[in-house]
């Protein structure tokens, strides 16, 4: 269904995400419509592995150091957009892209069985602070909105842990599931000052 332009509800090892084909504008539109964004809140594609973030990201060697050690996990990361990436996905000021590595079974699998990232937004409604988590609940309240929902039970209640890795240094976008020790931040990051 995916392949054929579904939007579909898909867990993760945060929370369940939205997700489409990176190449289907139309999917991409209801994708945005359905979370009532617009083209500056950051997209994140989905890979099953870090050879395919080199394919849509600019990463050096100490950014591929540092993703080797925490993924696959419950961390999206912005980093600049390569070519690959259509220019209605990128951030259209800055050019980049949020990327992650699921650690998730279902998740896994699915990218394996598309055999490209899926292009994925958190599933928290417009108007709503969290996420949708029950496949009953998706159900009901996506039942005309998506084509496809793939319940894989409870994924939990915090989303990823964002890091912009496009400067210097990492900073931290947002706290989230994922631990911080392995980005070095500064002590004031950490405990929230």
């Amino acid at each position: 269904m995916l392949r054929e332009g579904a939007v579909a509800a898909i867990p993760t090892d945060s929370l369940y995400a939205l997700g489409c084909r990176i190449d289907d504008r139309d999917a991409v539109v209801k994708m945005r419509r359905i979370r009532a964004i617009d083209e500056k809140h950051h997209l994140t594609l989905l890979c099953r592995d870090l050879s395919e973030i080199a394919e849509y990201a600019q990463i050096d060697n100490s950014q591929y150091r540092l993703l080797k050690k925490v993924t696959p996990g419950p961390y999206t990361f912005i980093l600049q957009a390569t070519r690959e990436v259509p220019k209605r996905v990128s951030h259209p000021s800055r050019k980049t892209i949020g990327l992650r590595v699921p650690d998730h079974p279902i998740a896994l699998a699915l990218l394996a069985e598309i055999g490209m990232p899926l292009l994925a937004t958190t599933l928290i409604l417009p108007g709503e602070v969290e996420a949708l988590n029950g496949g009953w609940e998706m159900r009901e309240r996506l039942e005309h909105e998506v084509e496809l929902i793939i319940d894989g039970g409870a994924c939990g209640v915090l989303p990823t842990t964002v890091v912009d890795l496009t400067g210097p240094v990492p900073v931290l976008v947002r706290r989230g599931r994922g631990a911080l020790a392995p980005f070095e931040f500064d002590a004031s990051v950490v405990s929230g000052a």
